[in-house]
């Protein structure tokens, strides 16, 4: 109970946050209090005003955006595995985020030497072909002559549209 209500409030407290008119009140109370500074004579209890109320929304948002983080990684993590699962991709990646940073970094480059792999025998293969076509053209016999359509009394005959 309490663990939906929480996540039905960070989401929707981090959808807020995320928005241009919040950033634009934000903006305006930081330019009210600025403006302020004269009447209060730039006072230290001005200055705390200003220090701790954005001390504390930056401590309750660091809370809510990392929960909604959280939820939102281990999602597409999950869909990601469903995706290797259920595709001709290997299952041993299922999983990995659980891996150390050095682990996976170690895995992170064997698969971009892997795809520098494909991508050269891909190029390969495409300039092999491109080739042995040109050898095809330039080898191939030349007709004898042009082939020409009769056309008259004795050539084909359209037929009539019923």
């Amino acid at each position: 109970m309490i663990e939906k209500v929480f996540t039905r409030i960070a989401n929707h407290v981090a959808h807020l946050a995320g928005l241009p008119p919040t950033f634009a009140v934000c903006v305006l109370i930081v330019v009210m209090w600025a403006s302020s500074g004269p009447f209060f004579g730039f006072s230290d209890t001005w200055q705390l005003v200003i220090n701790t109320g954005t001390t504390i929304v930056t401590f309750l948002m660091v809370f809510l955006i990392q929960n909604t983080q959280n939820r939102d990684g281990a999602a597409i993590q999950a869909k990601l595995d469903e995706l290797i699962r259920v595709s001709r991709a290997h299952n041993r990646f299922i999983g990995i985020e659980h891996l150390t940073e050095t682990e996976v970094e170690e895995i992170r480059a064997k698969c971009e030497a892997a795809a520098k792999r494909h991508d050269r025998e891909i190029a390969e293969k495409a300039a092999d072909k491109a080739v042995a076509r040109k050898n095809a053209t330039r080898h191939a016999p030349k007709a004898a002559g042009a082939v020409t359509k009769k056309t008259g009394k004795n050539g084909p005959k359209k037929k009539a549209a019923a």
